[in-house]
């Protein structure tokens, strides 16, 4: 349990690491007060352009590999190796952890993005064939609709009914995908109220029955 217990902590601080606010303070700004006030790559994208949200977007995804394919098999001194731990459930609460880090970052004041990045990061490296239903259905979301908060809950819902037709029967790959979910459906939670009231911001450059101002 040790080295569960460790390697869940330092995929949790992994995660913390959030890249608009990593870089933002190399900028002295605090993307939180900016645009959405979110620390999310779409907001860094949207107040700093594209390099800046592009660098953002790598970093967040990055974590998420790190912390699912070096972390779980990564020596930690004082934290021998467990025979007993499954490596699928250490991949997943590494997975977890991470995500939950980049939501809730204790080196920033526990606010943090809303975990798309660093989902598809866990995602890629745990099941990479995952990504194709998810891609596909985020970028069809936003070219119906212009809502970038509902593509990505709506994508994260694709991977679960993905993972529960094509893990051959393997119900943790699917739970977890169904956790994830329900976590970016908390974490958009804000984006759902705006949307109940007509008032959610659309990306209007890729909602295609949208006008392409703004």
């Amino acid at each position: 349990m040790l080295e569960l217990g460790l390697k869940i902590l330092v995929a949790y601080l992994l995660g913390a690491l959030v890249g608009s606010l990593v870089l933002g303070k190399l900028r002295g700004i605090d993307i939180r007060s900016l645009g959405s006030g979110n620390a999310g790559a779409t907001n860094a994208l949207r107040t700093q352009g594209k390099a800046f949200g592009a660098a953002v977007f790598a970093i967040d995804v990055a974590k998420g590999v790190l912390a699912v394919a070096w972390l779980p098999v990564a020596p930690i001194p004082a934290a021998w190796r467990d025979p007993a731990l499954s490596s699928t459930w250490l991949t997943l609460g590494c997975g977890l952890a991470v995500i939950v880090g980049h939501v809730f970052p204790v080196w920033f004041d526990f606010r943090g993005g809303k975990g798309a990045a660093t989902m598809i990061g866990v995602l890629a490296a745990i099941v990479p064939w995952l990504l194709a239903p998810t891609v596909i259905v985020w970028c069809v979301v936003v070219a119906l609709t212009g809502f970038v908060g509902l593509a990505t809950m709506l994508a994260g819902a694709a991977a679960t009914v993905a993972a529960a037709f094509l893990t051959a029967g393997d119900w943790r790959i699917t739970g977890f995908c169904a956790l994830l979910t329900a976590f970016l459906v908390y974490t958009h939670r804000s984006n759902i109220a705006r949307m109940r009231a007509g008032q959610e911001h659309r990306a209007r450059r890729l909602w295609l029955f949208g006008p392409r101002s703004a």
